[in-house]
């Protein structure tokens, strides 16, 4: 079933809806369609990769993260509670 009209924001519409039908939020499939309308769609994919692995992080280090983006419940997650948190935010 067609969408709305997604707007003048969003810059290359057959991948914006193509990301919304996988499950994308308005928000993410937005900024990926617009970020490779951009520039080259193959060079979305490599920008950023400035954060280390959540796997080498310390718990402490991960409880800074989950605090800084929002993360309800952190005190009582473990490690791998936090970093499956931390992936899926």
């Amino acid at each position: 079933m067609p969408r709305k009209d997604t707007g003048p924001s969003v810059k290359d519409k057959k991948m914006y809806e193509a990301l919304r039908d996988d499950g994308a939020s308005k928000e993410k499939a937005a900024r990926i369609s617009n970020a490779a309308a951009a520039s080259s769609r193959s060079k979305v994919g490599r920008k950023g990769g400035r954060a280390g692995d959540y796997d080498d992080m310390t718990k402490e280090q991960l409880m800074q993260r989950a605090r800084d983006v929002g993360i309800k419940g952190r005190s009582k997650m473990s490690k791998k509670e936090l970093v499956s948190a931390l992936r899926n935010h």
